[in-house]
């Protein structure tokens, strides 16, 4: 327990010095209200959700922790999303030192709250799920779950995230890192695709389930 406490809290520490470095470095400084507040609504939460993981559930904040890919696809979309956000962070910071957006206050607050609701949504697939691994794998025992988010969409966790990423450019005050981040549902696509791929052929009733919730990310939409 004290050694993926002492890992997840490494990792988050990480991330947040990773993400400070991209945001404050191309802005030229630290004065930087929006970037504080976003790092806050990041991290803040993340921490929260990984103690609630750790005390109720650490084998599910152990799968969590586990990004080792086995899936060539797999791979290539996440070098490809990791890619994106650098580009996009080091573009929001590179936008907030020029000055090329001029986004509305009432905006990048209305991006928070939607950027809440995101975690909001993840937390509850997160508790809906005990087989949720970041990696696409069958994992023993695992069974197919149908019901709350997952009777809405098949891919709720994907669904979320796309409303956490593409809100948190318009938290910055950053037009322009949204339209780039306007690319994460398509880079999303080959994952999806390849994720049912591997669920279909090894998790038994998975394909009866895909018949059953005909919609993968949005409702009416795809």
């Amino acid at each position: 327990m004290k050694k993926l406490a002492v890992q997840a809290f490494a990792k988050a520490g990480a991330g947040l010095l990773l993400c400070g470095l991209l945001l404050f470095g191309p802005a030229g400084t630290l004065h930087w209200a929006g970037a504080w507040r976003f790092l806050a609504v990041l991290f803040l939460p993340m921490v929260a959700v990984g103690v609630v993981l750790l005390c109720k559930d650490p084998e599910l904040l152990k799968k969590r922790l586990n990004a080792k890919e086995e899936q060539a696809t797999q791979r290539g979309v996440i070098l490809v999303s990791a890619l994106l956000f650098v580009a996009d962070f080091v573009l929001c910071g590179l936008d907030y030192r020029f000055g090329w957006s001029a986004l509305p206050g009432w905006l990048e607050w209305a991006a928070m709250a939607a950027f809440l609701l995101g975690y909001a949504l993840y937390g509850e697939v997160l508790r809906e799920n005990a087989w949720l691994s970041r990696t696409v794998e069958v994992q023993q025992g695992q069974q197919v779950v149908d019901t709350g988010l997952y009777g809405a969409v098949r891919h709720p966790m994907y669904a979320a995230t796309v409303l956490l990423f593409l809100s948190m450019p318009l938290i910055l005050g950053s037009l322009w890192g949204f339209v780039l981040l306007l690319a994460y549902p398509a880079v999303l696509v080959p994952r999806i695709l390849n994720e049912e791929k591997v669920l279909k052929e090894g998790l038994p009733g998975y394909e009866a389930y895909m018949q059953k919730v005909r919609w993968r990310l949005i409702p009416f939409v795809w």
